[in-house]
């Protein structure tokens, strides 16, 4: 199976590249930028009215998007990726999502939701393109293959918050670490990228020394280097071993969502 974000879908390249050249985003002896896969999901006339109707921003690691109350705007990141955390008991906080180019944040406009119970906080820097909330309704009620795709994605981000709660209640603290790696990496589209140690202690809900006995296990077996919050992924394969199934199930789900 395709890893989440590695290709072009169609011929969703050159028309996405053609908008952004367009829009004089880029300059024409420069790389078309990467993609969405949502946005390359779409028809070429609802993408391009989308399109038109989005900027693109700079995600900037530790910056908060869309904090818990008003959502204000939907980010469809081309590069980088973005944590949804939950506020539990105060400053006590955990992380139960991550969206890279697969996905969208601020996903729950599509139910007509204005408000949301999570903070969307950068962790690995890139960009994006993003609408304001009132464009982004308007464009939903006017196309039917962007409420339907938003709709499957929705159906997406259910799952994984099921398959997160199920995670955290029956596998170990490596397997759940691998997963999250794997995660990450597919969506900073690079085997190298940053993790600290509070942050890995926030995904998994653990404390420092859980996540530096887990790391150094998977680092002993050679899958990763992992120094001063800098991971490397040395061995896919053996981590995807290592992992847990929610990793795989995760994958397959959207894949079915999506094809």
């Amino acid at each position: 199976m395709q890893e989440l974000g590695a290709g072009w879908c169609g011929g969703a390249q050159t028309d996405t590249a053609a908008m952004y050249y367009a829009r004089g985003m880029v300059s024409s002896q420069q790389p078309p930028p990467a993609t969405n896969r949502l946005l390359e999901a779409l028809p070429g006339r609802d993408r391009h009215s989308l399109l038109a109707a989005c900027e693109t921003v700079r995600l900037v690691s530790g910056e908060t998007l869309n904090t818990t109350g008003r959502i204000n705007r939907v980010y469809y990141p081309t590069s980088g990726f973005i944590s949804l955390v939950m506020s539990i008991d105060g400053p006590t906080s955990l992380d139960v999502g991550l969206i890279g180019n697969e996905g969208a944040c601020g996903f729950q406009l599509a139910l007509g939701i204005k408000e949301t119970t999570m903070t969307s906080t950068v962790q690995g820097s890139g960009s994006a393109v993003c609408m304001k909330m009132a464009s982004f309704t308007r464009h939903l009620a006017d196309s039917k293959p962007l409420a339907r795709l938003m709709g499957r994605y929705v159906n997406v981000q259910l799952n994984q918050l099921a398959q997160l709660a199920a995670c955290t209640r029956f596998h170990v603290v490596e397997e759940r670490l691998a997963r999250w790696l794997l995660m990450a990496q597919d969506r900073a589209h690079d085997k190298t990228f940053h993790l600290t140690h509070r942050l890995l202690g926030s995904i998994l809900g653990v404390r420092r020394v859980g996540i530096t006995k887990a790391a150094g296990a998977l680092q002993d077996r050679g899958l990763i280097d992992y120094v001063r919050g800098r991971i490397t992924v040395l061995d896919r394969a053996g981590l995807i071993a290592a992992a847990c199934g929610c990793y795989e199930a995760d994958r397959d789900f959207y894949a079915q969502m999506f094809g």
